[in-house]
């Protein structure tokens, strides 16, 4: 039960996004709904089963683990699940622990994050302008954000931007947004916009920027060079000479990173999605509560992992939304 995870397409699986909750304290416009219908508490794992999981997955080969949402940095007594992985760091059988955040809450959490053994966090940032920030995340505050930026600085963590495009919202900021980053010696990753929950009055075709088009810009100023680095992720980078930062793209419709897929993601309430862009998933909770043995478990964790697709059908190349999934982005962790 040692051997490691490869789905059928011969791909290692060592990345685990984990969603802790589905709640989150903002409402953008590309992840979720403004009237929300949250999940009942009971339904979700506890912290201890959400331990049992991913230590389960650690041992079965993944070595790098991001706990996302909803927003995870609301979840009630989050910190407890942190400080219990740190023990997988501290053996070297996980190489990173780390979170995807809207920035939020980090100005009561960075310090405790490091103590946990987090050393690299992405925030969620669309745009440095106050106005059009309420108006994307619909009840978030740039100040707030802002704040929890400088204080996961001043902790020691390093911070990526993650930021998705948005034709016709936030193309005026591309270089505002770059020469932030730069200032502030952050990392910075640009990801297209996907079909990805109800959209209702969103157009996502209309809101789509190609990353192929933002790159056409930064290059009318900047010298880009290709990297070889990867992060765990599907972003592929360049580094701006100019600056020294590296810049990522995210590029699930203009050019999809499925060939290299290494990720699953598992819900708050213990679905495995093997896909972000397919609606197949395993339930994980039951033959987690079933068994206090964790072969059961084990298991169910490898026949998931031999259903993995080969790939999303994300397209808008017709003008629709092409492969889209009725689900909200924060149902499965970004």
């Amino acid at each position: 039960m040692t051997a490691p995870l490869i789905d059928p397409f011969q791909r290692a699986i060592s990345y685990l996004r984990v969603s802790v909750t589905d709640r989150c304290d903002f409402r953008c416009v590309y992840c979720m709904s403004e009237n929300m219908q949250f999940l009942p508490k009971k339904e979700l794992l506890t912290l201890e089963e959400l331990d049992r999981m991913c230590s389960t997955f650690i041992r079965l080969g993944v070595k790098k683990l991001r706990i996302t949402g909803g927003e995870p940095l609301v979840r009630r007594d989050i910190m407890t699940f942190f400080h219990g992985m740190r023990r997988h760091l501290e053996a070297g059988t996980l190489e990173e622990l780390t979170l995807t955040t809207n920035g939020s809450q980090l100005h009561r959490f960075a310090d405790d994050l490091y103590a946990a053994g987090v050393r690299r966090v992405n925030v969620s940032l669309d745009t440095l302008d106050e106005d059009k920030f309420a108006r994307v995340t619909r009840w978030g505050r740039l100040p707030q954000v802002l704040k929890g930026i400088d204080a996961a600085q001043k902790a020691g963590l390093r911070v990526k931007i993650n930021v998705v495009a948005l034709k016709g919202f936030n193309e005026e900021e591309l270089f505002d947004i770059v020469d932030w980053c730069a200032e502030r010696g952050m990392d910075l990753t640009f990801i297209e916009v996907m079909p990805m929950g109800d959209l209702g009055n969103e157009d996502r075709v209309g809101q789509y920027w190609s990353m192929k088009d933002l790159r056409g810009q930064l290059q009318q100023r900047f010298t880009l060079t290709d990297l070889t680095k990867r992060t765990g992720g599907p972003a592929r980078y360049v580094k701006i000479e100019e600056t020294g930062q590296d810049i990522g793209f995210i590029t699930p419709l203009t050019h999809n990173f499925c060939e290299s897929c290494n990720r699953v993601r598992l819900t708050c309430t213990g679905e495995l999605y093997m896909c972000l862009g397919q609606e197949d998933m395993a339930d994980l909770r039951a033959p987690l509560r079933s068994s206090e043995d964790d072969r059961v478990l084990e298991e169910a964790i490898r026949a998931a992992i031999s259903l993995k697709p080969k790939g999303h059908d994300f397209d808008y190349s017709r003008q629709e939304a092409g492969g889209q999934m009725t689900r909200h982005m924060s149902h499965t962790g970004g």
